[in-house]
C-alpha cells in the first residue's frame, strides 16, 4: 500500500513522505528543492517522491494531509483571539483573514483531488494528531505518554496522549489561544530576530544571559498552583488589526524599554535566558502531572517546540535519558510522516516497525550524474577511483586545519546536518570556530558548532543520549576525557553532538576514525552544508554553488575532489 504524507499545507516548511507498506520509502522538505516555496503543496517534494517511488498519482491509495482546514478555521475564527465586540473592524479583519486561510488550505485539497480523481483517498488529518503520530509511532516505546507542542495547528496548541502499540489515545488538548509557542515567538521577534524562523537565536543567545524575568514569563503562561499553560491576557494587547501584541504592562513587568532598538545586549540575554527557563519549568511540571496521572515513564515529544535541544536536553536530566524520544523532524515537516503513520497504524491497525535509526530518505545522484554536472559548469576537479583514497585525502586536509565541505549518498530528512550535506573541520584547527562564522557560515558568535563522533568512541569522551543521533538533545563533556576545545562547548560542558553509527553512515564513521589516528581524538566539527538563510544543499550544483560563494577550502561531491589554491598546497606531490 502507497501512502503519500502531506504536512500542513498552510504552515512553514511542509514535506511529503511516500510511505510503502509502512516503511519510509522517501521525504523530503519543499524548501530544499524550491528555497521560496515553503507553503502550500509541496510540489517539488512531492514529484521527488514520485519519482523515487517510481510510482505516479494513479498508483497511490492514500493522501494523508497533517490539517483539517475546516475545523482549524472553527476554532481559530471564533476564538476568543479573534472576536472582539469593542472592536469591529479588528474582527472583520481578522474574521476575512481566517476566511483567506481556509479558502487557500481548501482549494489545495481540490486540487489533490482532481489529480487522484478520487475525493475518498485524500484524507484531511487533526494536525496535533499527526505530531502526536510522528513522535510515538516512530519511537522504539510500546507504550509512552505523547505531549505535542507548537505555535498552532488546526487552532490547537498542542495536546497529551497515550500511546500503545498500533494506537493513540488522546486524553486532552490546548487552544491556541493559549500557545507557549506563540509567546516563545513574540520574545524571539522582540529580541530582533524573525518570528516563527528564529526561536533556535533565542534559545542559544540564553545561554549568555540569567533568568531574572522566569516568574513572569511563568506568571503570564499559567495560573498560581496549576501545571496546564492558560495565558494571562493582561500582558497583550490588540493592534489595529485585531492581533495580539506586548502591553505596557508586559514591558514594566519586565522592566524593559518598548522599543526593540532600546535592548542592550545584556537585556536581550536575559529576556532569552528567562523565557527559556520558564518553559522548561512549566513544559516539566505538566510531564510530571501526567506522568503521575497514566504511571507511565517514557515520554514522546512531538511538535516545533522540540526543536529546542536546550529544552530537550533539561528534560532528560529529570525524566532519564532513553525515557524520552524526539523525531527527527518535531515541527512541521515531520508531520508528513505523522500523517501516514497515523493512517497505517491508528486507521489501519498494522503493527509497528521497530524504532527508526536512519533518516537519509532524500534525493542521491550517480557518479556519472555529478560528472555531468561538475563538466557542465567547467569545474576543475579530481575523481577518486576509490573510497580509501578519497577518505585519505580527507583527512590530509581536516588536519591541515581546512573546512571541507561533505556532499554524499541521499539527503537527510529533518533540519539536521547528519552527515552527508555537511561541513567538517578539525576541532583542534586554529580559530575554527571564528573560520566557520565569518567566512562560511555568517551568523552570530553565540551559536554553538555541532561535533561528530562514532557510537563506539562516545562513552569515552561525552555522556550522551540516543536523542544525539539525530542531534536533537545535548551531550556533557566527560570530566576525565576533556580534550575538546572550550570554543566547541556549551556552559556546564554541554555540547551539540551526533552520534554517527557504522551501519547508517558508514563513510563518515571511517572518516572519523582515519582522522583519529592523527589527533586528540575522532572527532569533527559539523554543520550544514548551506550558505546563509539558504536550506541545506541537496543537488551537485548546489553544492558546488556553496562551495565557490563560501570560504569552504576543499569539497567532496561523491569521489569528485574540488579544491582552492588555500587547499590545492597541500595535497601537491601526492597522487591522488
Amino acid at each position: 500500500m502507497l501512502i503519500l504524507g502531506l504536512s500542513s499545507l498552510f504552515k512553514n516548511d511542509t514535506a511529503a513522505a511516500l510511505v510503502r507498506d509502512g516503511a519510509v520509502d522517501s521525504a523530503l522538505e519543499n524548501y530544499k528543492l524550491q528555497p521560496n516555496v515553503t507553503r502550500g503543496i509541496p510540489e517539488a517534494a512531492i514529484q521527488y517522491c514520485l519519482w523515487k517511488g517510481g510510482v505516479t498519482w494513479s498508483d497511490i491509495d492514500v493522501v494523508a494531509i497533517a490539517g483539517d482546514p475546516f475545523r482549524g478555521w472553527g476554532r481559530r475564527a471564533f476564538s476568543r483571539r479573534c472576536l472582539s465586540l469593542v472592536a469591529p473592524v479588528a474582527t472583520s479583519y481578522q474574521q476575512g483573514k481566517e476566511l483567506r486561510r481556509f479558502a487557500s488550505e481548501w482549494t489545495d485539497i481540490r486540487i489533490l483531488r482532481q489529480r487522484l480523481e478520487d475525493t475518498h483517498k485524500v484524507i484531511s488529518l487533526d494536525h496535533h494528531s499527526c505530531h502526536a503520530a510522528s513522535a510515538f509511532f516512530l519511537s522504539p516505546f510500546d507504550k509512552a505518554l505523547i505531549l505535542t507542542l507548537d505555535g498552532e495547528g488546526d487552532g490547537k496548541a498542542g495536546l497529551l496522549a497515550v500511546g500503545e502499540g498500533s494506537q493513540i489515545r488522546v486524553q486532552d488538548t490546548m487552544s491556541y489561544s493559549n500557545s507557549i509557542g506563540w509567546v516563545y515567538s513574540r520574545v524571539t521577534d522582540l529580541l530582533g530576530f524573525i518570528p516563527s524562523k528564529e526561536e533556535h537565536k533565542t534559545q542559544w543567545l540564553g545561554l549568555e544571559g540569567e533568568p531574572l524575568q522566569k516568574d513572569v514569563f511563568l506568571r503570564i503562561l499559567r495560573r498560581p498552583g496549576e501545571v496546564f499553560p492558560k495565558l494571562d491576557l493582561r500582558y497583550f494587547r490588540r493592534d489595529l488589526t485585531g492581533g495580539f501584541v506586548p502591553s505596557d504592562f508586559l514591558f514594566d513587568e519586565l522592566g524593559v524599554p518598548e522599543e526593540k532598538s532600546a535592548l542592550t545586549v545584556e537585556q536581550k540575554r536575559n529576556l532569552a535566558s528567562s523565557v527559556q527557563a520558564a518553559i522548561t519549568e512549566l513544559i516539566s511540571d505538566l510531564l510530571a502531572s501526567f506522568q503521575k496521572k497514566t504511571g507511565l515513564q517514557q515520554i514522546c515529544l512531538g511538535g516545533g517546540i522540540f526543536h529546542n535541544t536546550l529544552l530537550v536536553a533539561s528534560l532528560e536530566r529529570k525524566f532519564g535519558v532513553g525515557n524520552i524520544f524526539v523525531p527527527p523532524a518535531p515541527g512541521n515537516a515531520g508531520c508528513s510522516l505523522g500523517a501516514a503513520a497515523w493512517i497505517w497504524h491508528q486507521q489501519m491497525g498494522k503493527p509497528r516497525n521497530p524504532g527508526i535509526r536512519s533518516v537519509y530518505w532524500g534525493p542521491t545522484f550517480a557518479r556519472a550524474e555529478i560528472k555531468d554536472v561538475l563538466d557542465n559548469v567547467k569545474a576543475r576537479y579530481t575523481l577518486h577511483h576509490t573510497s580509501e583514497r578519497m577518505l585519505d585525502t580527507a583527512a590530509q586536509l581536516l588536519l591541515a586545519g581546512k573546512i571541507v565541505g561533505w556532499f554524499h549518498g541521499a539527503a537527510e530528512f529533518g533540519p539536521r546536518a547528519l552527515g552527508n550535506r555537511s561541513i567538517l573541520a578539525s576541532p583542534w584547527a586554529p580559530y575554527v570556530s571564528e573560520n566557520l562564522n565569518d567566512y562560511v557560515k555568517h551568523r552570530e558568535s553565540f551559536r554553538p558548532f555541532a561535533v561528530s563522533a562514532r557510537e563506539e568512541d562516545c562513552a569515552r569522551y561525552f555522556e550522551d543520549s540516543p536523542l544525539c543521533r539525530f542531534m536533537n538533545s545535548l551531550a556533557v563533556v566527560r570530566a576525565d576525557a576533556d580534550v575538546l576545545p572550550r570554543a566547541l562547548q556549551l556552559p556546564g560542558g554541554l555540547v551539540r553532538l551526533h552520534i554517527v553509527e557504522k551501519g547508517t553512515n558508514r563513510l563518515l564513521w571511517e572518516l572519523l576514525g582515519r582522522f583519529g589516528e592523527h589527533e586528540a581524538a575522532p572527532i569533527l566539527v559539523n554543520t550544514s552544508f548551506n550558505l546563509p538563510g539558504e536550506p541545506p544543499v541537496v543537488r551537485p550544483r548546489d553544492a558546488v554553488r556553496t562551495f565557490f560563494c563560501s570560504g569552504t577550502d576543499a569539497v567532496f561531491v561523491d569521489n569528485f575532489l574540488l579544491t582552492k589554491w588555500s587547499s590545492a598546497y597541500i595535497l601537491n606531490g601526492r597522487s591522488v
